[in-house]
């Protein structure tokens, strides 16, 4: 299974838990790779400082670490860099530069420099717009007969929920994630491309 298949099924996937084994193990890979990168690629410092703020607010350290405990801002860093297609990044970035327009309309000031509050609201407002673009994208997957890997053109994209995807996917293919939040073990952590993986589940 190639990169590009694996991030098809992901997007068109209602949950992590969902996906194919194989697909599972190339991320779990992927996510094994941050511990040997020589730091950020894509990211500039205040681009990663609002990645990283944005998701550890959808996975917030409780008994176990958020997102920033299992860098799950490396990891989108690393699929924007290696795995998606430059325009794909871009727009990514852009939809990141979006979040901070319009914190800046609502409270005169960047993301990170807003407060708890004001952040978590700008985020409901996101979320939403997500939640009717997932279902949007539902409707239109359900009335299509072709396949997520039979799709040749780009499917359409919004930023929170490529956000949220991508968080969710890096926590949960993390060593943190999958052994300490989901009980169940990578092994070997560092190379999984032959052990099998059970399918995750939350």
């Amino acid at each position: 299974m190639e990169r590009r298949e694996v991030l098809r099924l992901l997007g068109s996937a209602a949950a992590i838990s969902a996906l194919p084994l194989e697909a599972i193990t190339i991320l779990q890979r992927a996510n094994a790779e941050i511990a040997h990168s020589t730091g950020l690629r894509t990211f500039n410092p205040h681009q990663n400082e609002t990645v990283t703020t944005i998701a550890e607010m959808i996975i917030p350290a409780t008994d176990t670490p958020g997102a920033k405990g299992a860098k799950v801002n490396e990891f989108i860093d690393l699929l924007l860099t290696e795995w998606y297609e430059p325009a794909e990044t871009k727009e990514f970035l852009a939809g990141l530069a979006d979040v901070d327009e319009r914190s800046k309309k609502k409270f005169s000031a960047a993301f990170v420099d807003c407060t708890p509050a004001q952040q978590t609201e700008l985020l409901k407002q996101l979320d939403a717009e997500a939640m009717d673009f997932a279902a949007k994208q539902k409707q239109a997957v359900t009335k299509s007969s072709i396949s997520p890997l039979q799709q040749t053109t780009p499917a359409p994209s919004n930023f929170f929920y490529t956000m949220k995807k991508l968080t969710l996917t890096g926590y949960y293919t993390s060593q943190i994630g999958f052994s300490k939040e989901l009980g169940k073990f990578i092994i070997p952590p560092e190379h999984a491309g032959c052990a099998p993986v059970k399918e995750a589940t939350r």
